[in-house]
């Protein structure tokens, strides 16, 4: 009886996002304890969970994840997107202007990889507000195993209905840099002049969504993102985040739907509770890289890769944005 009730009292915290007082009033219990048991509850989740429902991905798993990004994301040889997130903070003790970002707010970042059902495939939570994107992925546990190639990505496959030879990618926007296996978009004022290279940009913003998407999600499942997470301890902090995304998982795998949903849309997010991470600044892909990206390129403009709505689509946005740049 006392376990369901400390994993009660847990979620209750996780899902309403009530403050410790709060919670103590409803539950009848002194506050004090309350932050023991949320913080039990939390390392008993991370330990027990992370291997169910959020496992190191395998070479097969990547393959299953980028036959599912082209089935529903037209998107083929793509096996995660990836993004990063501020998670507003109360600014812990001690820690200066560590959790001070860009927004000009306390905050810590959450970098997800998300597969084609908006799942998380990997996280790694922690690091400062403050810190520039660049540090955020090149420090993260993932972020060097795929520098380092070790993160079990396929080998290059052939692209549907042709003979070209393409990498596995992983999909992000423009605060992470073009290699050969991380694509973003072009810059806007390409797009703008050439319509095959929006065509490029609206398949691969349409496939990244699963990124907005997984984290309008999220914080409808856990409205303790609505407001600055009010812990002290940046470990708990830490913890907080970590095991919400693997109930996350937990709950998609379910099937249980949060209030409305349509993943072919994003999730309705209030303003600010997740800020993105800022645009790379200055770093020059490799010929390699932007090769890569051509091809991708070539082949969504081309009829072996091209899908029909695409140009509609591209030809309602290049009218929207020239009624708003007249006007």
């Amino acid at each position: 009886m006392a376990i369901f009730f400390n994993i009660l009292l847990c979620y209750r915290y996780l899902a309403t996002g009530e403050s410790y007082r709060s919670l103590a009033f409803s539950f009848r219990i002194c506050h004090s304890w309350i932050s023991i048991i949320v913080r039990q509850v939390l390392s008993a989740i991370r330990n027990k969970m992370t291997d169910i429902v959020m496992p190191a991905p395998t070479e097969n798993q990547h393959k299953r994840n980028a036959l599912e990004f082209y089935k529903r994301w037209n998107f083929p040889n793509c096996c995660m997107a990836i993004d990063g997130k501020h998670v507003r903070v109360v600014c812990p003790p001690n820690t200066g202007s560590l959790h001070f970002n860009y927004k000009e707010y306390y905050s810590v970042v959450l970098l997800a990889l998300v597969d084609a059902d908006c799942k998380f495939v990997a996280i790694d939570v922690g690091a400062y507000g403050g810190e520039g994107d660049a540090g955020v992925y090149s420090k993260s546990n993932f972020g060097k195993k795929i520098a380092a190639g070790s993160f079990n990505l396929p080998p290059p496959a052939v692209l549907p209905n042709t003979t070209t030879l393409q990498p596995h990618v992983i999909l992000g926007d423009s605060a992470f840099t073009l290699t050969e296996n991380m694509m973003k978009p072009y810059p806007q004022t390409l797009s703008a002049s050439d319509t095959t290279i929006a065509a490029y940009n609206y398949r691969h913003c349409r496939a990244r969504r699963t990124t907005e998407n997984a984290f309008g999600i999220l914080s409808q499942y856990f409205r303790i993102y609505f407001t600055p997470i009010g812990v002290k301890n940046a470990d708990t902090i830490d913890d907080i985040i970590f095991a919400t995304c693997l109930l996350h998982n937990m709950l998609r795998d379910s099937k249980i739907p949060y209030p409305e949903e349509n993943t072919h849309s994003n999730p309705p997010i209030p303003a600010e509770t997740f800020s993105p991470l800022a645009p790379s600044q200055n770093r020059r892909p490799s010929f390699a890289a932007r090769h890569v990206r051509e091809v991708f390129k070539d082949y969504f403009n081309k009829d072996a890769g091209r899908v029909g709505w695409q140009n509609n689509i591209i030809n309602r946005t290049r009218y929207h944005d020239d009624e708003l740049s007249s006007n």
